[in-house]
């Protein structure tokens, strides 16, 4: 199992920056890929950024440029750098670590999530 834990969230106003951490612990070795997920309120959640075990990432459009996935493999931390936010990134942030046991069978595991609210 993995457990995952958000921090960084805030009050911001548009034009900021914030940064996001999830700590991952538990079978860390497990983890494929982890990356960063948004829910805001009456909307479906949606993939922000993601980085996989080699460091390749991939960004929703919306936050291209603005937003910066990494990982810190020594502290099994993932960090999401978001800046020039705008009042439409206000959501739940979550974390989620996709993994494979050594019999290939996938899990998701997800963090409890920590607010951004971006006002204007």
């Amino acid at each position: 199992q993995v457990q995952l834990a958000e921090s960084g969230g805030g009050l911001v106003q548009a034009g900021g920056s914030l940064r996001l951490s999830c700590v991952a612990s538990g079978s860390t070795s497990s983890i494929i890929t982890i990356g960063w997920y948004r829910q805001a309120p009456g909307k479906q959640r949606e993939s922000v950024a993601v980085i996989s075990s080699g460091g390749s990432t991939r960004y929703v459009e919306s936050v291209k440029g603005r937003f910066t996935i990494s990982r810190d493999n020594a502290k099994n931390t993932v960090y999401l750098q978001m800046n020039s936010l705008k009042p439409e990134d206000t959501a739940n942030y979550y974390c989620k670590a996709d993994t494979s046991t050594s019999y290939g069978v996938r899990f998701d595991y997800w963090g409890q999530g920590t607010q951004v609210t971006v006002y204007s």
